[in-house]
């Protein structure tokens, strides 16, 4: 039986963690979950408005409820247009009089519904499927919609039919999982279902759908959603789809040139890469597809290259390779002579443009992580924006004057009383004397004449950042308020410090890292900041592989934390995608594994001393349960200081509410333990 925990006890734990200059005015786990989550700016045709979800979550309920707004791009203000309590995806009708949305406001899976927003009303449902639809777009003339689907190939376009099996598999009594691939699950989801993605077309005359792809078994963006995009005149979707057929031993994202009228007929365009390539994006003259393109397969951070597809004469032409980015989220001009672009660069998103023909590249915003821009009219950009200080709001970019504002200013009253910890980005000198960023989160009540105790947070990935970023798993200005001084190195291997900076550790993950961490550390003692005496490191995934890493190799750490991390490497075989972990590990169990262990945490538990906390959720396939069990045995039988904490429902993430909430005050209650 499953132990409900009563909020109440779960605010005394949080407060267990928290010293006694603790202040409502700082920002604590449970006034986090109260902030309210912005979703994407979907910008209107005439560039008026922006229709975004807001998520809010309700700690009693443990659930969250969404809604769309509309936000007015001249004076900034907002009004909620949907009261459902679960929608998601908006997007304008070509005229802006509707807006398209998916809901299962019905307790069933996500439908289709439109909005007509000049005549007024309930939204009209247009779809009743007995699967759940996703990425909904309007083509361009206003009568056809274009969703995605997962459906098991057997249908056969019978939707009947496929509700008929789908109830079947649901009434079986058989439990069994099966199958001869190599990739089958993901995530903290099986695939043995055998549920692949289509896209589909509903036209609004009379309700008829469409399969636009009855001859393809193919899966989408594994994580979710699918990119693609519709050109003009509607006869073709551009689309990102991975080209690998079972057993999936890797993945290979191509684009692909899909025909609408139902023939199922598509065609391959980046066919010769055996990287992936991604988020078609057609110019508004219909002749040009903007995309991404990476070169080396087995490494999933490589560089992201924008490439121009001229439809007319088949050819590509790469038109960032002399910048040292990773581009993302690119969106053309409408006059398709420049195109604008976001990429991470110095642990910040920046936004940039860059004539279309290739040529000089510029930044046009720096600072904090921006995401979900597009143009409203000609000279604006509406976009994302959220840093260290700030969760994400809606801002508005002046190409012609080069100034931003906020516009949306959704939790400036909740987060109005709140003292912030400031934040502090610096370089110190890491491996071979090569220069390394790192953000310094001071407490709110930061007194410069005291040293504090020490938090190293080590980010995921490991081709990951510690971005200037509002995280809400990892929170820095949480971390920060008890009286700690939290320090996010961005050690080798990371990205947004150039291509050479994040493959340097391929092969070999735990030794730059590990050494730029310490290097930090030192840097945090020679600065007076901090008590050698009382340090602790800990992070997730990655993070906690070299939280391993450290415990088996210093014990200059007072205590650390451990979430999801990777203890084994040989049990990272048992993840949900094993493709090229013999490339980043630099060997496997069957071949070169010395190497393989010369870089795996378990080979070095011998020097095991620091008091580790261990977490994991039993739903994580990315880095599966059995290492947090096997780390914390080990512990446990050396007669060390171990505590686990286990979540039967959580994935690689903890997501609900009140299991986030007591993970803060559990990581605090370590703390407090070993630190103060």
């Amino acid at each position: 039986m499953r132990m409900i925990i009563p909020l109440l006890v779960i605010k005394l734990l949080i407060l267990l963690g928290i010293n006694n200059s603790f202040s409502q005015n700082f920002l604590d786990a449970e006034k986090m979950w109260q902030i309210k989550r912005l979703g994407a700016p979907v910008v209107s045709p005439d560039g008026n408005f922006s229709a975004f979800t807001i998520t809010e979550y309700d700690i009693e309920e443990n659930k969250p409820e969404r809604n769309i707004f509309i936000l007015n791009n001249q004076t900034g203000k907002t009004r909620p247009l949907t009261f459902s309590g679960q929608v998601n995806s908006p997007d304008w009708s070509p005229d802006g009089n509707k807006l398209l949305f998916v809901s299962n406001r019905e307790d069933g899976p996500n439908q289709l519904y439109i909005l007509n927003l000049k005549e007024g009303g309930e939204a009209e449902k247009i779809t009743d499927l007995p699967v759940g639809i996703y990425s909904p777009k309007w083509f361009s003339c206003g009568t056809r919609i274009a969703f995605a689907a997962n459906i098991l190939p057997e249908y056969n376009g019978d939707w009947e039919k496929l509700d008929e099996i789908i109830s079947e598999k649901k009434e079986s009594k058989v439990t069994a999982k099966v199958t001869e691939k190599t990739m089958y699950r993901f995530w903290d989801r099986w695939l043995t279902d055998e549920y692949f993605s289509r896209l589909f077309m509903i036209e609004l005359e009379n309700y008829e759908i469409t399969d636009l792809m009855p001859n393809t078994n193919n899966y989408f963006n594994m994580m979710g959603g699918v990119s693609y995009d519709i050109s003009l005149n509607g006869e073709f979707i551009a689309l990102s789809m991975n080209n690998t057929q079972a057993p999936f031993e890797r993945l290979n994202y191509d684009i692909f040139l899909l025909k609408t009228d139902g023939s199922g007929e598509i065609k391959n365009i980046t066919p010769e890469n055996e990287a992936d390539d991604s988020h078609p994006i057609y110019s508004s003259c219909g002749n040009f597809i903007a995309y991404g393109k990476q070169s080396i397969y087995h490494f999933y951070a490589d560089k992201v290259v924008i490439t121009i597809y001229d439809i007319n004469n088949d050819s590509h032409t790469r038109i960032t390779d002399e910048i040292d980015l990773s581009c993302q989220q690119w969106f053309w001009s409408k006059d398709n002579k420049t195109i604008y672009f976001l990429a991470e660069d110095r642990s910040m998103r920046s936004i940039f443009s860059i004539p279309a023909k290739g040529g000089e590249h510029k930044e046009l915003f720096r600072g904090g992580t921006n995401n979900n821009a597009s143009l409203a009219g000609d000279d604006k950009i509406i976009f994302s924006h959220q840093n260290l200080k700030a969760p994400n709001e809606i801002y508005e970019l002046d190409l012609k004057k080069s100034n931003v504002r906020n516009l949306s200013k959704i939790n400036d009253e909740l987060l109005a009383d709140i003292i912030w910890g400031e934040v502090e980005d610096v370089y110190y000198k890491g491996v071979d004397e090569t220069d390394v960023q790192m953000f310094i989160i001071y407490p709110p009540d930061y007194n410069p004449d005291k040293k504090y105790p020490l938090l190293m947070l080590l980010h995921g990935g490991p081709h990951g950042t510690f971005g200037d970023q509002f995280h809400f798993r990892w929170n820095a200005q949480v971390f920060a308020t008890p009286g700690y001084i939290v320090a996010m190195p961005n050690f080798h291997g990371s990205t947004s410090f150039g291509q050479d900076f994040a493959i340097s550790i391929h092969g070999n993950h735990a030794d730059k890292p590990f050494r730029d961490v310490m290097k930090a550390a030192d840097y945090m003692i020679e600065r007076g900041l901090v008590d050698p005496d009382k340090m602790a490191a800990g992070g997730g995934s990655y993070g906690g592989y070299l939280t391993s890493w450290i415990a088996g190799n210093t014990d200059r750490f007072a205590c650390l934390i451990n979430h999801a991390g990777v203890y084994d490497l040989h049990l990272q075989f048992a993840s949900d995608y094993s493709g090229n972990r013999g490339y980043q590990y630099g060997g496997t169990p069957y071949e070169n594994y010395e190497q393989l262990n010369a870089n795996n945490p378990s080979q070095f538990a011998e020097n095991f001393s620091s008091p580790m906390l261990i977490i994991h959720g039993q739903n994580d396939y990315r880095v599966p349960v059995a290492h947090a069990f096997l780390v914390y045995g080990i512990y446990k039988s050396m007669g060390l200081d171990a505590k686990l904490i286990y979540f039967p429902d959580e994935n690689h993430w903890i997501l609900t509410p009140q299991n986030s909430i007591f993970w803060y005050g559990e990581f605090f209650d370590w703390l407090e333990r070993y630190l103060k």
